[in-house]
């Protein structure tokens, strides 16, 4: 489940890390809230729910504080918080999207954004970066661009190798941990939807919206039983519509491994 062979490069001398450290030296990046044990095969990621934004981030942005906070996944960690009584651990995400968003490859970098070229095995050219959204944000919820200005690129590189990287690192564990113990492991990464969505001719807006990367991430077999369940307790339920999942997903689904997203 290695993310990359890139993650295995130091950048030294002229990139300091110290300064996202710096963000969160008082209040952790992430968190894993769990019981005393762990009871069921499943692990729940929350990465957009993030509401710690450091003042250092905040005196760089050109949006107030109710602005930038238009990309959150507002207490999604919340929401999903009774799993943990249920005997599931759940990883949760302190800082914001706006910062940082854990749910992409770890260099997916718009070069436009810094004053300095992107190094050359940065993925420049995905749909994510077109749109503002890659691994360091460049645009929040409607277009409002985060900065007024280009970045030193030591920024990204900072946040990469002390927040990023930790976090995937720790999600990695957890479902190693969880699939030793059980012999598979279901991750059930959890986000939340504009409420402008609709789907289908019907224009109904569904209550939940179960993404498994069309088929890749998780057995029909799993997918189909989370629907069936959902629906048989009322609530409308959307397939892959419209949203099938991210880079979490994709990347830590292996339903061949026993590994499912």
């Amino acid at each position: 489940m290695a993310l990359s062979h890139h993650d295995a490069l130091v950048f030294s001398g002229s990139f300091k890390l110290k300064t996202a450290a710096e963000d969160f030296s008082v209040f952790p990046p992430f968190e894993i809230r769990s019981g005393a044990e762990q009871r069921v095969p499943f692990l729940f990621n929350s990465p957009h729910s993030g509401r710690y934004y450091p003042e250092r981030f905040l005196a760089m942005a050109r949006l107030d504080r109710n602005a930038i906070r238009r990309s959150e996944d507002c207490y999604v960690d919340e929401l999903f918080g009774g799993a943990v009584a249920l005997g599931a651990p759940l990883l949760a995400a302190n800082f914001p999207r706006a910062y940082l968003d854990v749910n992409r490859e770890p260099w997916e970098l718009d070069p436009r954004m810094f004053a300095e070229p992107v190094p050359s095995f940065c993925n420049i050219r995905s749909a994510r970066v077109a749109g503002g959204l890659g691994t360091v944000p460049k645009l929040v919820g409607e277009g409002l661009d985060i900065y007024s200005g280009r970045l030193p690129l030591s920024e990204a590189v900072a946040r990469i190798e002390t927040v990023y990287k930790p976090y995937h690192e720790t999600l990695k564990r957890l479902l190693t941990r969880t699939h030793a113990r059980f012999g598979f492991a279901v991750l059930i990464d959890c986000h939340s939807m504009p409420a402008s969505i609709r789907v289908g001719d019907s224009g109904l807006r569904p209550d939940f919206i179960i993404g498994d990367r069309f088929g890749i991430s998780a057995t029909a077999a799993l997918t189909e039983t989370a629907i069936g369940l959902l629906s048989a307790m009322g609530y409308s339920v959307a397939h892959n519509k419209p949203y099938a999942g991210g880079f979490i997903t994709e990347h830590y689904g292996r339903p061949a491994r026993h590994l499912h997203a």
